[in-house]
């Protein structure tokens, strides 16, 4: 890595340097976390610290109703958590039958959450302090109010737009019938109470006590499917990685239902490739990366799914090296091409990372899905309900076609680097699909090309759409783009002051003479902070 001192990119930030770090997309939950690392706590609770303070400062993005994954270094080895809910029993494809797609919002998008299930599971396992005392920063920023930072209040008027109509959201998070701006204080006063039954009980309420019982019964109001033996049922399971290497670095991501397998077939895509012999800003180096993300999504969309039902294409067959080989040789040096999936068996999110000076690294994200995500509002709670739901797919026979008690398609993935065994940087990049496309930037920034952390961060971002599409930032260089139309690829601009389509990321990048680095997305509310 090379720590430069003139910016390479507009934002002008410097990478954070200290042994103990917390980087989050808000500064109040950042220095949450950063709280606990004060008090004698670990890097894990301190993420868990800025996670629960998350689900209050930004709601946009996350909430008690969200879902969860985690990868994290004990000191010694990796572990991967997936605490994504899964699909009420009541669900069936027949349900929703006469319906062209599955329901973006209302209850009819809505799984079990389970972020509260990773908090617990994590404290247990393996933080330091008592977890009551991980929500301390939170219900006080419920309680007594919190100012609104401007990203997500811009976030918050554009939800409100869609969402203001279901069911509890208007009484919550519309205080005069209004989201409040920027400036502006907010009090979730009945969260705060949440947020104490929930660390009282260590999660239990959430799933098999008081407040489950109040979700179930607004969910029964509503005709909703989501029971209180769904609730009760769900278990955030201890998965894993799976991994890629790339000269000698190993990405490590959490195996499926999400979609960080993409991220690894893309970086085993471009192993057979001569990206090696560009700029990280070159034409060549752009058009070989959006090769490798267009042929590892089509094959993601076709294939990828609650593992328990990827039985014909199981991860092993995507990430096979011989596999990925062909599917390398099917890009051109010259032209864009219009990829389709290929055959294996022939051969509103929020990100946070965390790292203490004894050598624990976490990384972790929680998401709604979109924005506020469904839209639904447990009355007297606080709570609001991720719409993951529709992440799956009405196609017959898909291995993501909606069912009971099924993990949908999920968006979120924490990232995680390895060097020869030792722990090199926990990152994300919040964003939908902009994430896995977002993992293999930020690793071939970081790791072929050297950039410090905070660069990384900070240089124009890409996302390939549909067919031939790219969404680019408008700080990409023209002379750049000139030569990508002329190779057919279907370019639009977007600002980088869209917060929204090109997510936010942030870094902690372990240095080799000890302590870390760490990066801070401008293109989000947050920072990174450390001592």
């Amino acid at each position: 890595m090379n720590l430069r001192h003139e910016p390479l990119y507009p934002s002008r930030r410097s990478p954070v340097l200290a042994d103990n770090l917390v980087a989050t997309s808000q500064p109040l939950a950042a220095q949450a976390g950063l709280s606990m690392l004060a008090r004698g706590g670990n890097a894990v609770d301190a993420a868990l610290a800025a996670a629960i303070a998350l689900t209050v400062v930004e709601p946009t993005g996350n909430g008690l109703g969200s879902d969860a994954f985690c990868i994290l270094w004990d000191g010694t080895q990796l572990h991967g958590l997936n605490a994504s809910g899964r699909s009420p029993a009541g669900w069936s494809p027949e349900r929703f039958a006469g319906a062209e797609s599955m329901p973006f919002h209302g209850w009819e998008s809505v799984t079990v959450p389970g972020a509260v299930s990773a908090w617990a599971t994590l404290s247990k396992t393996f933080g330091r302090l008592e977890f009551t005392k991980l929500f301390g920063p939170a219900v006080g920023y419920a309680e007594k109010g919190f100012i609104v930072s401007p990203i997500i209040a811009e976030r918050w008027r554009r939800d409100a737009e869609t969402l203001r109509d279901q069911p509890g959201y208007g009484e919550t998070f519309l205080p005069g019938g209004k989201p409040p701006r920027a400036g502006e204080r907010f009090r979730n006063p009945a969260m705060a109470n949440t947020l104490r039954q929930i660390a009282e009980s260590h999660g239990r309420a959430f799933y098999d006590g008081s407040l489950a019982e109040r979700i179930a019964a607004f969910a029964a109001e509503h005709g909703a499917a989501l029971t209180l033996d769904d609730m009760a049922n769900h278990q955030s399971d201890w998965c894993g990685t799976i991994h890629q290497r790339f000269d000698g670095i190993d990405l490590h991501e959490i195996p499926p239902n999400g979609q960080g397998i993409a991220a690894l077939m893309a970086l085993g895509i471009l192993d057979h490739t001569p990206v090696r012999d560009h700029g990280p800003d070159s034409a060549m180096a752009f058009h070989y990366q959006w090769e490798a993300m267009k042929l590892a999504f089509r094959d993601t969309d076709a294939y990828v799914a609650d593992p328990a039902y990827m039985c014909d294409i199981p991860t092993e067959a995507l990430l096979n090296p011989d596999y990925l080989a062909r599917r390398a040789a099917e890009i051109s040096s010259v032209k864009a091409t219009d990829f389709g999936a290929g055959a294996p068996k022939q051969g509103g999110t929020v990100y946070l990372t965390a790292a203490d000076a004894s050598g624990m690294m976490v990384s972790f994200i929680q998401s709604n899905y979109a924005g506020f995500g469904s839209g639904v509002v447990v009355p007297g709670t606080g709570i609001h309900l991720q719409n993951r739901g529709a992440g799956f797919t009405l196609e017959e026979g898909h291995p993501n076609q909606v069912g009971p008690k099924k993990r949908p398609f999920h968006s979120i993935i924490p990232g995680f680097l390895m060097r020869e065994g030792a722990p090199l940087m926990s990152f994300g990049v919040m964003g939908g699909p902009m994430q896995a496309q977002g993992h293999l930037q930020m690793t071939l920034r970081t790791q072929l090309w050297e950039q410090d952390v905070q660069s990384a961060v900070d240089a124009p971002r890409w996302r390939v759409t549909a067919g031939n599409g790219v969404a680019c930032e408008t700080t990409m260089a023209p002379e750049t783009l000139s030569v990508l139309r002329d190779m057919g690829h279907d370019i639009s601009l977007e600002s980088p002051d869209n917060a929204f389509g090109f997510g936010g990321a942030q870094l902690i990048q372990r240095l080799p003479g000890g302590g870390y680095a760490a990066g801070s997305d401008p293109r989000k509310d947050g920072l990174a902070i450390g001592f």
